[in-house]
């Protein structure tokens, strides 16, 4: 239940953050460092955009430099947009695949993030624990994405 209650009090955070501002990438930007100072064990917060229909380009992150570009369907982040789906990965090194930006990333959960019914940008976490996110980390990292849904991503 301590977790439900966490990812209350953070969604709450976050649409207060966001609330009257219509700039997307302020928003994604105090989004991944809201996001980064509340959750614990990560090295990495962040998101891709999908800027064709096969190619994500990183976004407003917390962390390490980060690959610049993915191809949809490759790796955890890519994977996450071609299946329209959460990808939560215990060990990323046996995801077949995987891209690592960072060697010291051992889990990862990536998040579709939709506008219109369409993927438009996945957030992507991920951390040095192996199996650092459990199912009710991913229902509260998806109650996140929905409320990302209502954001401009169109400008």
């Amino acid at each position: 239940m301590a977790k439900t209650a966490f990812y209350d009090s953070l969604l709450a955070q976050l649409t207060g953050l966001v609330e009257g501002e219509p700039d997307l990438i302020a928003n994604l930007s105090n989004i991944s460092a809201l996001l980064n100072l509340a959750l614990s064990d990560l090295n990495w917060v962040g998101f891709y955009l999908l800027r064709s229909s096969d190619e994500l380009v990183l976004g407003p992150f917390q962390g390490k430099p980060a690959c610049i570009r993915i191809p949809v369907g490759k790796g955890v982040c890519g994977t996450a947009v071609a299946t329209a789906q959460t990808q939560r990965v215990a060990d990323v090194h046996a995801f077949a695949g995987h891209i690592a930006c960072d060697g010291a990333s051992n889990s990862e959960i990536v998040l579709p993030i939709f506008h219109h019914g369409k993927v438009v940008a996945v957030l992507d976490i991920d951390s040095p624990l192996f199996d650092r996110f459990d199912a009710e980390d991913q229902i509260g990292l998806e109650r996140v994405a929905t409320a990302l849904e209502n954001l401009r991503w169109n400008g």
